[in-house]
């Protein structure tokens, strides 16, 4: 595995000067296929060395998959299990987008990054806002043009070649972390948002009192997470790249309560026996339940 990993710096000061969190454990490695370790639904709990910079305090994976490999890992395979939860998603992104609008809410043209399904665009449309989104995974863009009638770019945010002060909102849902280079796509947003335009990003915030609780059995230490920021270094990061942060708040999310139990399963056999088995029984598997574990939603404007 030595072959395909590469060091990195800290992506928000530079520096290579770290302690070590969490020291890798590849031998519990559960997924060689890159195509399924980096899929949407991926639940490969963290087995790489987690680190923090002894200078600006970012936190992150280090050493860690090239980021060719990592592209190519999202950009493959299917996912039938992350899209059969597109019901919950759209509830979800439907009480984000109230708050959207709120701090914005002359509706134009809007661009999710890392769009997957392309839920969030679907209820976005529906509201009135014009949609444009990028995905790497080829399979989910069809799944989007199939189930919601959308156009998505295959790729990152630089494939799209998108024009500078296009856009009004740009939007990163559990996006930001997944990326090698957050600070290069920071900067792309900043690029391509008008002036005063919103940026929205959510994220799983190690800063947050149930990560702090969980310890290392919380449930987004996962190795596809090649960052880990709290409420101190999204902001320097945000800063950095030329946004101003508006509001932080919890960001709640809803999936049906048989998905939860079904990703319970890598974390305790016990408890998820008992899960599927007690919802099985009331027939309960497809109640849409709201959750919150350390997710956290920001909105920043491009200064």
């Amino acid at each position: 595995m030595n072959n395909q990993l590469e060091r990195v710096r800290c992506n928000l000061c530079g520096a290579d000067s770290y302690e070590v969190l969490h020291p890798a454990k590849y031998d519990q490695e559960k997924d060689k296929d890159l195509a399924v370790k980096f899929r949407s639904s991926g639940d490969e709990t963290l087995i790489d060395q987690v680190v923090k910079c002894k200078h600006c305090g970012l936190i992150y994976i280090n050493p860690r998959l090239k980021s060719g490999l990592i592209i190519r890992g999202y950009s493959q395979g299917e996912d039938e299990m992350f899209v059969s939860q597109a019901k919950g998603r759209e509830l979800t992104f439907a009480r984000s987008l109230k708050l959207m609008n709120k701090h914005f809410p002359k509706k134009g043209r809007v661009l999710d990054v890392g769009t997957a399904g392309g839920s969030f665009l679907h209820v976005a449309k529906k509201d009135g806002w014009q949609v444009w989104g990028c995905e790497p995974n080829r399979w989910l863009t069809k799944w989007a043009k199939k189930h919601y009638k959308l156009n998505i770019t295959p790729g990152t945010i630089f494939d799209g070649k998108y024009k500078s002060n296009f856009f009004d909102v740009v939007t990163l849902w559990d996006v930001l972390e997944h990326t090698p280079d957050p600070k290069r796509v920071l900067l792309e947003c900043n690029r391509i948002l008008k002036k005063g335009g919103l940026l929205v990003v959510n994220y799983p915030d190690l800063g947050s009192s149930i990560a702090k609780a969980m310890g290392k059995r919380w449930i987004f230490l996962l190795s596809v997470h090649l960052y880990y920021f709290t409420p101190k270094t999204i902001k320097k990061i945000l800063n950095m790249t030329g946004f101003r942060t508006v509001k932080t708040k919890m960001h709640f999310q809803q999936l049906s309560l048989g998905y939860l139990i079904f990703r319970m399963q890598a974390y305790s056999n016990v408890l998820h026996k008992i899960g599927k088995t007690v919802s099985k029984g009331l027939r309960t598997d497809n109640l849409q339940i709201p959750y919150w574990l350390g997710q956290t939603l920001v909105l920043a404007k491009k200064k």
